[in-house]
């Protein structure tokens, strides 16, 4: 076992490894208890090497080891392996063995469901055979497999395949995190691709039986993202064949390991009958972000671990862009920014902030993190912003062609973009540098035909930014006429300064600004403009996330006064509302989007930012308040909506038909307010798909009228494990605030909680943690209950303990009594003996001082 209480590891003491690794050869002799992995490797000395020959290994029994096949004895231990090596190129090959049914981490080579599979990012490989497991160590690999499983699958192109012995090859240099082994009973739903260049790619993707009904879907994702990376990118896939298996015991959504995507069952399999419209989005984003990483992480990888927003940040921008394309591009945006605002917003505001590139880390897997990921993304769409896409594109044509095969870093990724445009990048670098949301202040002036836009910036220092200095803030702004019209259309400001000014002149009447249009750059934008300003862009603007923002900012203003001054819902955020939502000409999933209030999480941070203490439980009932005004408000139109949207066509998954449902969906849930179960178990009765079936039973949970609903569900879906997760969540998410602790403890007792799938463990405790007002209620169940099944969970998984932590990163905005229960809930788990290092550290952080 690794040392829970490690060193931490430092950006600016980076070394390479002083080997070069020409070639791999691995043979596994698989064994649920007693796999063996024999490993040949051929290393040659760098010229200019520093450091001993070291490998890394964890919990291996280690058989026998050779060099230039003379027998000697490394030191071991518990990281790793030392041994005096010749200073001249050698092989190196030893023979260990492993417990892949006993492996409940979920990382390296592990069973699920009497199938072997693997996980090797960030630093799983080392707990399968010792090597250089670190992401610049890049290398071919040939892999041979025997095990009386019918599917015998590794990276690369198939070498050759018999009864019980397949070999794979793959041609292309990866790092070991980038190794993939399955082996087992699948069944593979197969078809073929054709590249630009007419090489045909077979594709096959790898399920148990009995879920081979559940394929087309994510298959047709698959062809659509390598067209698309294609058609946009230049990217063409490199391999003869490639695959994707699901995998029920998973403790991510998927892994882009090349040639061979392992995904989460929950981000692959999809029918209409039991996937929502939610989940076939999300199946297809993902499964074009695994895709789009064969160049952005695969061809072209991370020199470090610091790096990795270097492939994450940009393909999660590029899965992004294709969601846009093959959806709608500003319900996309806005669902993106309401996503970044609800897990990357509070992490820059608490004891987990951290710079998109991190200057220190003591266990990676703590640093999957939605500023590396999602704020990461954030920073590229800026950088796109700014140069512009044509000169974006360009420099990602060089970056390919510069640093294909190679291990890389965001100075790399940088100086492509200066190569191409000129532009000096030494202030944007910033972004990657300094934690924090940067606050933007907006203020403006009037002249006789001159208007002067002004702005200020502020970066709050922390300890990891301790002294922050002005960054480069790309803000697209237009300006609109009294009248509604566009006078000035979108340019972008570039803010460089603390403070800074914009003149526009030779205009006939004063403007009125949209600023920050597409939301331009991840910042929290405070405006001293007129108090009409924010209605009439909910009434005129050309912009459509600027349109949602103002509705959202009317409701966070309205939602605010409510709790502080008692007052009642704001007429202005309502009758704006429904003039939306007569809107025949705007997308359904946009009006749908307009009716959501921001979260109450959100509010709370508002709160405390303003200097008060907020109440999760009165933030509660403010938003409960604010919903049955919108019932009430939209009373005439609610029916119509409701008729109006209903999809009568065969089911299909595409934007329009799911637009149709979410605001039929969201109709019917204020219409339950004011009129009651009726219209929901009539949806819940005549449901054909999963979507109307789930969205009717939600909304008779929240109206206590779910009894018989849930047990008919049970029934029918019980034999669905990712079904059934939906089921155990919906009773958690949907229970009134005093109820929440309770209904999530009566269901981990339920005989089909297998509390060590990630999936089924997140549906409850998830839900738990994502219940704000239930989690926090006043009597800390929430937080004790949390507490124990975390204690519990890692010395088995201590991976998916350590990210369910984060829900109590955000503790010190709240009141003395649910602090100190928190204090005492944290404080617990990091007494618990032999604590994993992944936990520690998250704990530890989040506990502070």
């Amino acid at each position: 076992m690794r040392d829970a209480s490690p060193k931490t590891i430092y950006l600016n003491e980076y070394e390479p490894f002083p080997y070069d690794v020409e070639k791999v050869e691995l043979t596994f002799d698989l064994h649920p208890t007693k796999t063996r992995v024999k490993s040949r490797i051929a290393f040659r000395p760098k010229p200019d090497r520093k450091g001993d020959f070291f490998l890394h290994g964890e919990n291996l029994k280690l058989i026998s080891s050779t060099i230039d096949d003379v027998p000697v004895s490394p030191e071991i231990t518990s990281e790793g392996l030392t041994c005096a090596v010749p200073d001249q190129p050698f092989v190196w090959q030893a023979e260990v063995e492993i417990d892949p049914q006993n492996n409940t981490a979920l990382e390296g080579l592990y069973m699920s469901n009497g199938m072997y599979c693997t996980q090797c990012e960030a630093e799983g490989f080392r707990k399968i055979t010792y090597y250089p497991d670190r992401p610049d160590v890049m290398s071919v690999f040939t892999v041979r497999i025997k095990g009386p499983h019918p599917v015998l699958l590794s990276n690369g192109n198939p070498v050759s395949a018999s009864d019980n012995h397949a070999e794979w090859h793959d041609p292309w240099p990866k790092p070991a995190y980038l190794f993939a082994l399955v082996a087992g009973d699948l069944v593979a739903h197969t078809d073929s691709f054709t590249t630009r260049s007419g090489r045909a790619v077979d594709l096959n993707l790898y399920v148990r039986r009995g879920d081979e009904g559940k394929c087309d879907f994510g298959m047709r994702a698959l062809k659509a993202s390598m067209r698309w990376d294609e058609e946009v990118y230049g990217r063409e896939y490199d391999l003869d064949i490639f695959n994707i298996v699901a995998v029920d015991d998973f403790n991510m959504g998927a892994m882009e390991n090349k040639g061979l995507n392992i995904f989460n069952s929950s981000a692959v399999l999809a029918s209409p009958e039991t996937s929502t419209d939610v989940n076939f989005e999300r199946i297809e984003a993902i499964i074009a972000h695994e895709y789009f990483h064969n160049w952005t992480g695969n061809r072209i990888t991370c020199r470090d671990w610091f790096q990795l927003c270097l492939k994450e940040g940009l393909t999660v921008y590029r899965d992004s862009q294709f969601t846009s394309d093959m959806r709608s591009a500003p319900v996309k945006r806005i669902s993106d920014v309401i996503d970044l605002r609800a897990r990357q917003f509070p992490e820059d505001q608490g004891p987990l902030a951290h710079p998109v590139r991190p200057e220190s880390f003591q266990e990676i897997n703590n640093f999957y993190t939605a500023t590396v990921y999602e704020k990461g993304a954030e920073v590229i769409g800026m950088l796109r912003c700014l140069v512009g896409a044509e000169a974006y594109s360009k420099a990602l044509d060089l970056y390919f062609e510069r640093h294909d095969g190679q291990a890389c870093n965001i100075e790399d990724w940088l100086r492509v973009f200066e190569d191409t445009t000129g532009r000096d990048l030494t202030q944007f670098k910033r972004w990657y540098s300094q934690a924090g949301t940067p606050r933007l202040t907006v203020k403006d002036a009037w002249y006789n035909g001159t208007y002067i836009l002004s702005f200020t910036q502020n970066l709050a220092p922390s300890a990891t930014t301790p002294d922050p200095q002005p960054q480069v803030i790309p803000i697209v702004t237009g300006l609109l006429s009294p009248a509604g019209e566009e006078i000035v259309a979108s340019q972008v400001l570039e803010l460089t300064e603390p403070a800074q000014s914009f003149t526009f002149e030779g205009l006939k009447d004063r403007p009125i600004p949209s600023v920050l249009r597409g939301f331009s750059a991840p910042v929290v934008l405070e405006s001293e403009l007129a108090s009409d300003h924010t209605g009439f862009l909910l009434a005129h603007d050309t912009d459509p996330f600027n349109r949602w923002e103002a509705s959202r900012t009317l409701a966070r203003s309205s939602l605010l006064t409510i709790l502080t001054e008692g007052a009642a819902p704001d007429p202005a955020y309502l009758d704006g509302i429904r003039t939306v939502l007569r809107d025949d000409t705007l997308d359904p999933a946009y009006r749908a989007l307009m009716l959501n209030l921001p979260s109450q999480s959100d509010l709370a941070t508002a709160l405390h930012d303003a200097g008060q203490v907020p109440d999760p439980q009165a933030i509660w009932e403010a938003v409960e308040t604010m919903r049955q005004a919108q019932a009430d408000h939209l009373a005439e139109l609610l029916p119509e909506l409701y008729r109006t949207h209903q999809v009568r066509d065969d089911y299909q998954p595409n934007a329009a038909q799911t637009g149709h449902r979410s605001l039929a969906n969201a109709a019917l849930g204020l219409l339950a307010r004011n009129n009651g179960p009726t219209l929901a178990q009539s949806q819940f009765g005549a449901a054909d798909n999963m979507t109307q079936q789930i969205a009717a039973l939600a909304v008779l949970l929240r109206l206590n009228a779910g009894k018989n609903a849930l047990e008919a569900f049970e029934e029918q879906w019980k034999n669905d494990r990712l079904v059934m997760d939906k089921w155990f969540g919906l009773q958690v998410t949907q229970a009134d605030p005093g109820a929440v602790a309770a209904t999530a403890r009566t269901l981990t007792q339920h005989p089909d909680f297998n509390w060590k799938n990630p999936n089924r463990f997140r549906a409850v405790l998830g839900a738990l943690a994502m219940h704000h007002a239930g989690f926090h209620a006043a009597d800390g169940a929430g937080y004790d209950m949390l507490a124990d099944w975390l204690i519990r969970l890692d010395p088995v998984n201590p991976q998916t303990t350590a990210r369910m932590c984060t829900p109590f990163q955000t503790w010190r905005r709240y009141d003395a009594g649910r602090q100190a229960k928190i204090a005492q809930a944290l404080d617990r788990i990091l007494a618990t003996p032999n604590l994993s290092r992944d936990t520690t550290e998250m704990l530890t952080r989040i506990r502070g001082n």
